[in-house]
């Protein structure tokens, strides 16, 4: 039997502050398999980014269970949490975070020296999957000799070169126009289709999450609807639900 990749259950998240408790998540459960293309949708206060910070392993819930690739999350130290972040989960993120001074091959190796992968290596994956992302003749530019779009494109490849079981995309369009976003997600689902790559995405473009197979959305904190996205009731409604923040 095929094993979730995630499997959330009876998930809460509230945050203490000067003026109480804030709760942000409430008894969410969530599985995805591998292989699946998920999209993420849900307003502002919805916590949708709270979420995804969790599922990346950059925050912990507060209660709840929520197993990674088999593994207990709730129950792992530092340094492991660390090892599940650089071999089990690739990101990529609204902002492309390449370092400017290198160029496109050493931007994409860069996870690799924590494994202590040999130079020569790390050189020969790098160029693989800038070939896979359509960059393949770029290796040697540096980040402001290409245009934006080609960066989400590195940041795509960087977030893949460890052959991660999960890549979790935090609005990846987000700073890209409209005919480069739609490029940057044809390149998604030809790598989840060809390649058979478990992507989990936020958003709150509609027309994004349309490149998805599966939707979830979030409200208040709780998932409001979980299937097809052709069939998301919210989808033509600017659903905005009590409490929630503008």
């Amino acid at each position: 039997m095929t094993e979730a990749v995630i499997k959330i259950e009876s998930l809460c998240k509230d945050y203490i502050t000067d003026a109480g408790t804030v709760p942000v998540l409430h008894d969410v459960a969530f599985e995805v398999m591998p292989g699946e293309f998920v999209a993420i949708m849900g307003p502002s206060g919805s916590g949708k980014s709270t979420f995804m910070n969790i599922l990346g392993c950059l925050d912990v819930a507060s209660s709840g269970s929520y197993l990674l690739n088999s593994r207990d999350v709730n129950h792992l130290n530092r340094d492991e949490l660390a090892h599940l972040r650089n071999q089990v989960i690739g990101f990529v993120f609204q902002g492309f975070n390449l370092l400017p001074r290198a160029n496109l091959e050493d931007n994409v190796a860069l996870p690799l020296i924590y494994r202590g992968i040999s130079r020569a290596e790390r050189t020969m994956q790098a160029r693989v999957m800038l070939e896979k992302v359509g960059l393949g003749k770029y290796q040697l530019s540096r980040p402001n000799q290409i245009s934006g779009g080609q960066q989400q494109r590195v940041a795509i490849a960087r977030a893949l070169v460890n052959q991660p079981k999960l890549l979790l995309a935090d609005e990846p369009t987000g700073n890209l126009d409209t005919q480069t976003s739609k490029e940057i997600m044809a390149l998604f689902s030809e790598l989840n289709k060809r390649d058979g790559i478990t992507i989990v995405l936020i958003t709150h473009e509609h027309d994004i999450a349309a490149y998805a197979r599966r939707l979830v959305r979030l409200a208040d904190g709780r998932v409001v609807y979980d299937g097809p996205v052709a069939q998301d009731p919210h989808a033509h409604t600017s659903y905005t639900p009590s409490g929630a923040q503008a």
